[in-house]
């Protein structure tokens, strides 16, 4: 995922802080989704990027920020991206009014 996002957003990734909320809760199951969206308003409500857990050997070439540890920062609008069983899959962007 954090390949993709590279190659798509070129030198602007080093801008982009990406997390991992299933590192700190696990898979969820049917809940999955809504644990997810939650975390993300609740990152541009209160400006903090939550941890992605577990990641003790990030790759050399990875340009984009993936904090291991909750990172206060100005969150104007977050997108969540939740892939599911049988190829569910939803991106909802939230932002700031």
């Amino acid at each position: 995922m954090v390949g993709a996002v590279q190659k798509l957003v070129g030198n602007a990734a080093g801008k982009i802080s990406m997390s991992s909320t299933k590192s700190c809760v696990g898979h969820l199951l049917g809940a999955a989704g809504a644990i997810e969206a939650i975390a993300t308003v609740l990152a541009v409500k209160n400006d903090v990027v939550p941890p992605t857990i577990n990641l003790d050997e990030p790759e050399d070439d990875l340009r984009v920020d993936v904090p291991d540890k909750a990172r206060e920062m100005a969150v104007p609008a977050a997108l969540n991206d939740s892939f599911g069983f049988g190829g569910h899959n939803v991106a909802l962007l939230f932002r700031k009014a």
